[in-house]
């Protein structure tokens, strides 16, 4: 596919410049971008791509997914394909020995999102996680309800199977959800069961059980799953469940679980303060069978399983937090030229620009948070602080900059006419799933803790 193609670009480049000598390769593995314009092509091409989609196909029609509750099915498609009405800047490529006009067409016609990190044998497009970052801010910049489901589908429900599944794991749940829209046009979404009605943060304390059948073909699940994005349009999930109660959070396990299952049913609709065109509900399993080779990794592994999950997620869920933030900025902004008081723009007050400048400082130091994660990622460094950091900045910059939007703009902020009161609600949820801040403190500290312990 198409952004698989552009990866096979970038890296016959590598070769190319090692050929010569300069060992581009290794230079770009260590190297931090500060700027869009510093990124590499592929980057800013998957940025422009995704900031056109965004503002040519979900922020015209965000408000009225929000206000109607309507899963975005249309805007979902998109992300595995979309034609744009324009192509981005040719890069300068001596020769262009790599067809970039074919490129252009092919990208084009397929975004490739719902697959993003997945490799291109299994149908993905092969990208890294600074791609996915700068993806999701802008796909939640024109619309957070389609960033969550994104989110969830890719670093929550494609990463643990990709990760830590078999080859037939990955063939079977991977490749069909990489490129999920199926012959007869629907979807094959996924999502993620961690957290369960008496547990969110506390993780480790799962009820929902899964036990091996008397002749030990099956595991039998028996459990609810509260809170789960995407539930009422995903046809599997990632499950744990305890298998052994004695080991506590060593006995947890991670499961791949089809939702047409029997025994499998869904709790009703979650109504939600915001991020309300995704579904959010309880997965419901009452003597659900599987069979025995749908457990993901090892018996007992699902606690770290699901711990690594999170810190990916986290650089996704920080990338929705942006583009909430760049939302809330831009409304904020383009309101303050227009509106007159005192007979100027209000964008002249000292008072308004203070506003703007804290709006811009938090989001521009969150996204450099997220690059960093991100990169740290990408390079097989550990990250998880650096992940619970960028989470944490980004989420809390998210929920100032849709505060200080809906000041600027004073009652024309609080009525659904403009949509700062819509990025006000959806960025409460960034600091609450994949992690409260209060955890993502907990984690911060307690790894600078043991860094200082270790001196």
């Amino acid at each position: 596919m198409a952004s698989a193609l552009l990866s096979n670009a970038s890296r016959r480049l590598a070769r190319q410049h090692q050929k010569f000598g300069t060992a581009i390769a290794s230079k770009f593995a260590a190297r931090s971008y500060l700027t869009h314009s510093q990124l590499p092509e592929e980057h800013q091409m998957i940025h422009d791509m995704c900031r056109k989609f965004a503002d040519e196909e979900l922020a015209p029609h965000a408000g009225k997914w929000d206000k109607e509750h309507t899963f975005p099915e249309a805007a979902v498609k998109h992300l595995v394909s979309a034609e744009l009405k324009s192509t981005p800047k040719r890069p300068f490529i001596c020769g262009d020995p790599f067809g970039w006009d074919l490129l252009i067409i092919r990208f084009r016609a397929e975004l490739g999102l719902m697959g993003l990190n997945v490799d291109d044998e299994y149908g993905g497009s092969g990208l890294d996680a600074l791609a996915y970052a700068i993806a999701m801010e802008e796909i939640s910049r024109g619309c957070a309800s389609v960033g969550v489901i994104m989110s969830a589908h890719n670093s929550l429900y494609l990463y643990p199977i990709d990760t830590f599944g078999t080859p037939e794991q990955r063939e079977q749940w991977v490749a069909p959800f990489a490129q999920p829209i199926k012959d007869d046009g629907t979807m094959n979404v996924g999502c993620f069961g961690l957290s369960e009605p008496g547990n969110g943060s506390d993780a480790g304390a799962a009820t929902t059980t899964a036990t091996l059948s008397d002749d030990g073909t099956e595991w039998i699940i028996n459990g609810t799953k509260a809170w789960i994005t995407n539930a009422h349009e995903a046809s599997a999930a990632v499950v744990f469940a305890t298998t052994d109660k004695s080991q506590k959070h060593k006995g947890i396990s991670a499961f791949i679980v089809p939702m047409d299952a029997a025994g499998f049913s869904l709790g009703a609709k979650e109504d939600k303060l915001g991020i309300r065109a995704s579904s959010t509900a309880n997965l419901i399993m009452d003597n659900v069978r599987i069979s025995k080779d749908m457990l993901i990794g090892e018996q007992g592994q699902g606690f770290k399983i699901a711990m690594q999950t999170l810190d990916g997620g986290r650089i996704g869920v920080a990338g929705q937090a942006l583009g909430i933030a760049s939302a809330a900025i831009d409304c904020a902004v383009k309101y303050s030229l227009e509106r007159q008081a005192f007979g100027k723009p209000i964008a002249s007050l000292q008072s308004i620009q203070n506003k703007i400048s804290a709006m811009v400082v938090a989001r521009d130091s969150a996204r450099l948070l997220t690059w960093r994660a991100a990169t740290l990622k990408d390079n097989k460094h550990k990250f998880t602080r650096e992940a619970a950091m960028a989470k944490l900045a980004a989420s809390e910059a998210a929920t100032m900059c849709a505060h200080q939007s809906i000041q600027i703009l004073g009652g024309m902020g609080y009525v659904s006419d403009m949509p700062a009161e819509r990025h006000y609600r959806d960025a409460r949820i960034t600091e609450i799933y994949e992690g409260t801040s209060e955890i993502q403190h907990l984690v911060i500290a307690g790894d600078v803790i043991k860094e200082y312990k270790g001196m």
